[in-house]
């Protein structure tokens, strides 16, 4: 018989041996997680991935907006007019269904003022397309927004390197030549008309930067710019023309490429850095060209390659340093 202290003593002892066998079990597994994760760190790798797949969409769909646009116009009988309602209307439906998914229905911003300039954007963008090729109309658009807000810079007191304005002048140059005169040049009022369009999608993009939720004030201002659309519909009612696959491609423009485009944008923008947010942009115009070639048989001409080169260059050379 052992006494009651000898006993106790085994099971201290006992009790401090399982002890250590666990926690030295518990090490070992810590540090066999700790050397899994640095192996494979799938918490870093996924997020680059999915702001990659979401920048990537964003681009493919404002250049699906030339796209669906110019295809419209172009194959089916549709009026700018009645295409401009569809689209605005559809995308303010998307984006309020968007909000109301995140229980913020009400949370709309938005102005007026801002509701304009996308209004003037969207119909001058859809009558710029009766008659312009997509890649030369995304490439004017693409021009005119970039130096409206680098003009807007300039005038707040922004200074420019001499690299900045030599890539100032480049593009500058490249839209001047785009629209000059010629065999291969685009028709000079519907080219006037995306320039146009581009300066006004430069003001709204420049009124909402200081947007505290991008995605409610789009909606907001999407839902503003109906009255605007219907007016033009109105006063264009004797050349209105309802096409129904013409209506499609305008309800996809409005709802997919412009509403869930913003969405899918907006949420990669948060983690992308300004200066790779402006760049990423360049890619707008290249695959709306590469789109019109493939989809609707649109010629590359010397002018527009040329034009291309001396325009995205130029930006890139601007907002790289900035």
């Amino acid at each position: 018989m052992l006494s009651s202290a000898v006993r106790l003593g085994f099971h201290r002892v006992f009790v401090r041996r399982i002890t250590l066998r666990c926690g030295m079990r518990a090490r070992i597994d810590h540090a066999t997680v700790a050397c899994f994760h640095t192996t494979i760190p799938s918490h870093r790798i996924m997020p680059r991935m999915r702001i990659a797949l979401l920048t990537i969409a964003a681009m493919f769909a404002f250049a699906g907006n030339s796209l669906l646009c110019r295809i419209a116009l172009k194959g089916t009988s549709i009026d700018p007019a009645t295409f401009t309602t569809v689209r605005i209307a559809s995308a303010a439906i998307v984006l309020w269904i968007v909000l109301r998914s995140r229980g913020k229905a009400r949370a709309v911003e938005g102005n007026w003022l801002s509701a304009f300039a996308l209004f003037v954007y969207a119909a001058a963008f859809s009558f710029a397309y009766v008659s312009l090729a997509a890649g030369s109309g995304a490439l004017l658009l693409f021009g005119a927004v970039q130096a409206t807000m680098i003009g807007y810079a300039l005038s707040r007191g922004e200074r420019l390197r001499v690299l900045q304005w030599m890539g100032l002048a480049c593009a500058l140059a490249g839209l001047v030549g785009l629209v000059l005169p010629g065999v291969s040049a685009p028709p000079l009022i519907a080219s006037l008309l995306m320039l146009c369009a581009g300066v006004a999608w430069g003001v709204y993009s420049l009124r909402g930067k200081r947007a505290a939720d991008a995605t409610a004030t789009t909606a907001g201002n999407f839902i503003r710019a109906i009255p605007f659309a219907l007016a033009i519909s109105a006063a264009m009612l004797a050349r209105a023309s309802i096409d129904r696959m013409g209506l499609l491609f305008a309800a996809l423009s409005g709802a997919l490429t412009s509403g869930v485009g913003y969405v899918i944008w907006y949420a990669a923008l948060k983690e992308l850095k300004a200066a790779t947010a402006a760049t990423v942009q360049l890619s707008v115009p290249l695959i709306a060209a590469a789109g019109g070639i493939a989809l609707l048989g649109e010629p590359l001409t010397a002018r527009l390659a040329l034009s291309a080169a001396a325009i995205l260059g130029g930006i890139a050379l601007v907002i790289g340093r900035r």
